[in-house]
């Protein structure tokens, strides 16, 4: 079975390596700042379900970003 040609383009390794670059950064960036934090905000973030709480609601953000796009729509 064909598969149907995709009409957008395809991202290439270029930008993969770069949005996983971006993603390190990014990971890399929130270790220095917790690790700067005083204390009682470190056990904020190590004794609480700060980080469960942040990926549900960017997940959450992500999904609904996808379906509010309308169908043929351009990719912002």
């Amino acid at each position: 079975m064909a598969e149907p040609s995709r009409v957008g383009r395809q991202p290439g390794w270029r930008e993969v390596i770069a949005v996983a670059a971006v993603a390190v950064a990014l990971v890399l960036g929130a270790a220095i700042v917790t690790s700067i934090l005083p204390t009682n905000l470190q056990e904020v973030v190590f004794h609480t379900p700060l980080a469960i709480v942040v990926l549900i609601v960017g997940t959450a953000w992500l999904l609904w970003r996808i379906a509010r796009r309308p169908p043929g729509s351009p990719e912002a």
